[in-house]
């Protein structure tokens, strides 16, 4: 592919230019990313089709988890957050008591594209390599050409994490990741088990009950936690004491919450053993409030349970569960849906060439970033859940788009100039 693009180069004469940014990906941190770019005045080409991992992956009839208030693309000025677009398609103002429903999420990602990021290319990237101090880059067109700068933002889907002692079974089409399933009408009747305890776990067994399947719920969780529902502080409605012990933030309430959604940029200075931990437990598995009531009482729920042993018997799974006093437990299902999250792990990202990939230094998979969000290579950049081990679980949200696009863009400017 090198030659090919140094002989594309020779050919038209066209040296690589050095402002020129591709960002892989339009979800809401490749869209953040493109707005604030394009109003620093940086070339850039945007490719993905707009939303589409949240389209393609999101199960129908899903709600977000974040609030209102906190489920904002970010944009350089005004005007294009959720409530602007619920008052351009003429709906009311809604509070934090409202759950978004996933589908209006869905529209509103493409109601910012078209408004504010309408150069975006519906083509898709299907390779990147290290060419000259720059990157070639090859569209499923079949087009090449060369860029100064990659920024990577692939979204959640190429880093579901199956875990290891699962993987027998997926060839024999026994486990799948909620990732997988534009919806859940075809569990109807059978028995699922669904690994895990947040929200992913226990959204997607009550939708697989609303649609006609028997989960059940295995979770190494001592109990089922559910979220309470949220008392935004700018309308006083908290006393003055609670909100001191527990500060309002845009992951929810509390002084650990604050701290990793205001303190992104000097998340990445501690040390990497406590980022992780950080990572993982701040914001443990739970269940949005509003879940409580579709989850409760409708399927079983085993808590204190990891899985010893998991092999297929006659077209099903057989689980064997191991509890908290040393007991086990066997539990047969048609299917065992993973909802055991998401890793980041660059070597996941098949559409970097393999030397680049390797050049990436990484810990734990994901990539090392600068405070400006570049890797170990020079003008490769990433964003989203890819650099949430770096900055914090503020980066799994949409509310943490807009530091991401500011320190992003704010990086790539200072290298063009």
């Amino acid at each position: 592919m090198a030659v090919r693009h140094r002989a594309a180069t020779e050919a038209t004469g066209t040296p690589r230019e050095r402002g020129s940014v591709v960002i892989i990906g339009a979800g809401p941190y490749g869209l953040a990313t493109a707005a604030r770019l394009s109003a620093a005045g940086v070339r850039l080409r945007i490719f993905g089709e707009p939303m589409e991992g949240w389209h393609a992956h999101m199960p129908e009839g899903m709600f977000l988890k974040s609030v209102p208030a906190a489920s904002s693309i970010s944009a350089p000025e005004p005007g294009y957050g959720f409530a602007d677009f619920r008052a351009a398609q003429g709906n009311g103002a809604v509070g934090d008591l409202y759950p978004i429903p996933v589908e209006e999420f869905i529209r509103y990602g493409r109601w910012f594209q078209e408004h504010r990021v309408p150069e975006a290319e519906r083509s898709m990237v299907r390779g990147v390599q290290a060419v000259d101090g720059g990157f070639g880059i090859t569209l499923d067109s079949g087009e090449e050409f060369l860029a100064g700068a990659v920024v990577i933002s692939t979204g959640l889907v190429p880093f579901a994490h199956e875990p290891p002692e699962l993987r027998g079974l997926a060839a024999a089409g026994l486990t799948s990741h909620p990732c997988e399933h534009r919806n859940m009408t075809g569990f109807a009747g059978k028995q699922v088990a669904v690994l895990g305890a947040g929200q992913s776990a226990l959204e997607s067994a009550a939708l697989l009950y609303e649609a006609g399947a028997h989960p059940t719920v295995v979770a190494r969780a001592p109990a089922v936690v559910f979220g309470d529902p949220p008392q935004a502080d700018r309308y006083g409605t908290r006393p003055r004491a609670t909100r001191l012990h527990k500060p309002g933030s845009p992951l929810g309430p509390g002084w650990s919450l604050l701290a990793v959604s205001r303190g992104a940029a000097a998340y990445r200075h501690l040390p990497t053993s406590v980022r992780m931990r950080l990572l993982h437990d701040v914001l443990g598995p739970s269940g949005a409030w509003w879940l409580r009531e579709r989850v409760d009482g409708r399927f079983p729920v085993l808590c204190g349970r990891s899985v010893r042993s998991a092999v297929p018997e006659d077209a099903t799974v057989r689980l064997e569960l191991a509890d908290t006093d040393g007991g086990t437990e066997l539990l047969r299902a048609d299917h065992l849906l993973m909802a055991t999250g998401y890793r980041v792990d660059v070597d996941r990202l098949g559409l970097l060439e393999p030397t680049l990939r390797q050049a990436v230094r990484t810990f734990g998979g994901a990539p090392r970033l600068s405070a400006g969000f570049e890797s170990s290579v020079p003008g490769l950049y990433f964003t989203g859940l890819a650099a949430a081990p770096s900055f914090g679980p503020v980066l799994r949200f949409v509310c943490g788009t807009g530091f991401a696009a500011r320190q992003l863009a704010d990086a790539v400017a200072a290298r063009n100039r």
